[in-house]
């Protein structure tokens, strides 16, 4: 008489892991140091590597388009320039380019070359806050202090043309808020000379740092492809050899009378997205001198438009863009022939930009992951609204 044995393997250590893996979900966030304000991504790992990432939003929410109903168009720029806070200025700009539009408003001379030398010094000033803060998440504390020593030198000017540091609230829809100060001139092409002559200690201490090299190169790669599908505009897709930029291609503000080189690398990388940020602060520069050139040759003239006590746009819509540090603002106006905005919309660089890392993550090292993210240069304030 035969017996049937039945054999039951139970694996205890090691040997379960080959019976049965668990994939672990991590959460990084909301308030992880590296993601630029309160971000949260939910992470699926296999072991070390990304296997899943999922960006939640929304923990800064604040209703900027709700919010835009129940304001007149001159308070429409206290509100729209805090998206994000470091292109405050670039902020406004949108905000101003759409309500002259459907006025058919034009702008005195000053004022669009003035506008167009702000616009240059504040993409400077957001620049060089990811030149030195990119480092620092990934183990290089010196360049933050470096880069912060530049900024310096532009704020003050910036704070004595406008009043504020951050959010300078210095545009007004006809123009600019006043006339600048004696001798301002002098002192930002003081300033943006300082900051020139000094690029190549913050150039130094990076680009020849073999840590630095070894955790960007290679690492993070966008195609063109992912570029289109996503919308991700400005230093991250010219840096995935997307030629691409406003203020070339569709001109605003006297952008049409510059020579405006657009800076772009094949690669896609961090390395390449971080060299974009670096020369993209040299072609600033120079256009920001050039502005100065220009309104040296300039006659004394107005710096704004007399607007009428209460300010109605005529019924209609419009889409203004403008091409912010970070990428592509949008804005899209309708109005009822009322004194507040029927609807403004707003298209921010960062919300498009940051949806890309649900395709670029997965495959990834989670130490990777940290690198990656802060090669994306965005602001959570602009990705929420």
């Amino acid at each position: 008489m035969s017996t049937r044995e039945t054999v039951r393997t139970v694996g205890i250590g090691a040997g379960a892991k080959e019976l049965a893996t668990e994939d672990m979900v991590l959460n990084i966030g909301p308030q992880h140091p590296s993601t630029h304000g309160v971000l949260r991504l939910r992470l699926t790992l296999d072991g070390e590597r990304i296997s899943h990432a999922e960006p939640i939003i929304g923990y800064m929410h604040r209703g900027a388009e709700k919010l835009f109903e129940v304001r007149d168009y001159r308070q429409l720029i206290v509100l729209a320039n805090r998206h994000d806070w470091l292109s405050a200025f670039a902020n406004e700009l949108g905000v101003v380019l759409a309500v002259e539009r459907m006025l058919g408003m034009e702008v005195p001379e000053r004022a669009v070359w003035v506008r167009t030398l702000l616009a240059e010094l504040n993409r400077v000033l957001n620049h060089l806050m990811f030149l030195g803060s990119y480092p620092l998440e990934v183990g290089a504390i010196t360049p933050i202090f470096y880069a912060f020593r530049e900024r310096e030198h532009l704020q003050r000017v910036m704070e004595e043309l406008s009043g504020g540091r951050m959010h300078y609230m210095f545009n007004r829809v006809g123009g600019l808020k006043e006339e600048m100060p004696a001798g301002w001139t002098t002192r930002a092409r003081e300033a943006v000379g300082d900051v020139r002559g000094r690029m190549s200690d913050i150039s130094d201490l990076i680009m020849g740092n073999e840590i630095f090299r070894a955790r960007t190169r290679g690492v993070g790669v966008l195609t063109p492809e992912q570029i289109s599908q996503y919308g991700v505009s400005g230093p991250i897709a010219r840096a995935s050899g997307v030629d691409f930029d406003l203020r070339r291609d569709e001109p605003y503000l006297a952008y049409s009378e510059l020579d405006v080189p657009v800076v772009t690398r094949s690669e896609g990388d961090c390395l390449a997205r971080f060299e974009c940020l670096m020369d993209q602060v040299h072609v600033s520069l120079d256009l920001a001198d050039a502005c100065l050139d220009r309104l040296a040759e300039l006659p004394p003239g107005p710096i704004n438009q007399r607007l009428p006590k209460v300010l109605k746009v005529p019924e209609g819509h419009t889409y203004a863009w403008t091409e912010n540090p970070l990428g592509i603002n949008g804005y899209y106006l309708v109005s009822r022939g009322e004194k507040t905005p029927w609807r403004m919309k707003l298209r921010s660089a960062s919300f498009n930009n940051i949806q890309v890392l649900t395709e670029l993550l997965p495959g990834t090292l989670v130490a990777d992951m940290i690198a990656i993210l802060g090669s994306m240069f965005f602001v959570v304030g602009d990705v929420d609204k």
